[in-house]
């Protein structure tokens, strides 16, 4: 759509209603250029004749975090105990978030679920996120401070350290989402992270076991495996790295020999695909027929990590929800990570479908 039919549809979005008289005073248009936008909006299938009555489209939904991100990039080697040299760069993170985006820049369609609050950092999560996330079902909360993580990286990229403040996410419980039982029961697939409260995720994995809408689970970091259920009956995919799946199995891994043991004893859980990220050496997945593994994709050179296990993530899906083999569907999500690495954005402002299939051809 262009600029003058996002304003018409906004508008009827708000009011189905509206007579044409009245919209086109609302906007400052004339009746017929009026006309003439409705009537491509019809034809391109955005409104549904009169009274103009919007489709309902079959959504991705996103549910768990949506901060703002600060990265230090130190010049040199890292000193502990002392300051460093560094740079910072600013830009809107969270692991449901970050996933949206991506979808949504390979032209899905996605709804975000979430929780920020009034103040400057969430105006930044939602100018940043409007144009390819649907930010209908975000909650925003006066009282809490939008969630923030703050990364310190070496000069080659590497984490070093991290901090988190995502106590705004703690409200993000059972109640918000019973508020949006419609829009995730429409939904043609549900992501959500362990930023959310253990009841939270519990409650949606029993909700979409009983209206079989396919469920992805995509860990945050280690320490939140305390708030995974204890079985993943319901999950279609179960997407973890390897520090995740030590957590929750009580197991350590050390051997190719140890990943495949865990993704059969994550499959033996109950979810239906299960995939074990693990950095340069690739990916572990599997089905209840059998379990494979696959080389990751060559990266000449790492500019920055944050956001490549998101854009494996997204690219997987994005091959899944399009009716793609698993196997291509991995690969799809490996050739993604591989090209977020090379960038210094937690998602590249490059990325559409198109990019995504000639990097895979290339």
């Amino acid at each position: 759509m262009n600029e003058k039919e996002q304003l018409v549809y906004q508008l009827i979005k708000q009011n189905p209603y509206l007579s044409q008289l009245e919209m086109a005073e609302q906007l400052g248009m004339s009746r017929p250029a009026l006309a003439n936008t409705i009537s491509a909006l019809i034809k391109k299938g955005e409104i549904i004749g009169r009274a103009y009555v919007l489709p309902q489209k079959n959504r991705i939904v996103a549910i768990g975090g949506a901060n703002v991100d600060r990265k230090f990039h130190i010049e040199g080697h890292v000193q502990l105990g002392t300051s460093n040299p560094s740079n910072v760069s600013e830009s809107v993170g969270g692991v449901a978030r970050n996933i949206a985006e991506n979808l949504g820049r390979l032209g899905n369609q996605v709804k975000l679920l979430t929780t920020i609050g009034a103040d400057n950092d969430g105006q930044l999560v939602e100018q940043a996120s409007h144009a390819y996330i649907n930010l209908d079902l975000v909650e925003r909360l006066p009282q809490q401070s939008t969630g923030s993580y703050t990364a310190v990286l070496d000069d080659h990229g590497e984490l070093v350290v991290a901090m988190a403040n995502m106590s705004i996410y703690d409200e993000l419980k059972p109640n918000v989402l019973i508020k949006h039982e419609a829009a995730l029961q429409n939904a043609s697939c549900i992501i959500i992270d362990l930023n959310c409260p253990a009841e939270t995720v519990m409650y949606m994995k029993n909700f979409a076991k009983l209206r079989q809408i396919p469920l992805v689970i995509v860990p945050v970091s280690s320490p939140k495996m305390s708030r995974m259920p204890n079985d993943l009956l319901g999950v279609e995919y179960f997407i973890c790295n390897r520090d995740e799946a030590e957590t929750y199995l009580k197991m350590p891994m050390k051997s190719a020999e140890d990943y495949e043991i865990a993704v059969r004893l994550l499959l033996q859980k109950g979810a239906k695909h299960v995939v074990l990220t693990l950095g340069e050496k690739g990916v572990i997945a599997g089905t209840i027929e059998g379990v494979s593994h696959y080389p990751a994709v060559a990266t000449k050179e790492i500019v920055d990590v944050t956001g490549a296990g998101d854009a494996f993530v997204s690219g997987m899906l994005h091959g899944v929800l399009n009716e793609e083999a698993f196997d291509e569907a991995i690969h799809l999500g490996l050739v993604s990570a591989s090209k977020t690495l090379q960038s210094d954005k937690t998602v590249r402002v490059d990325l559409s479908n198109e990019q995504l299939k000639n990097w895979r051809n290339s």
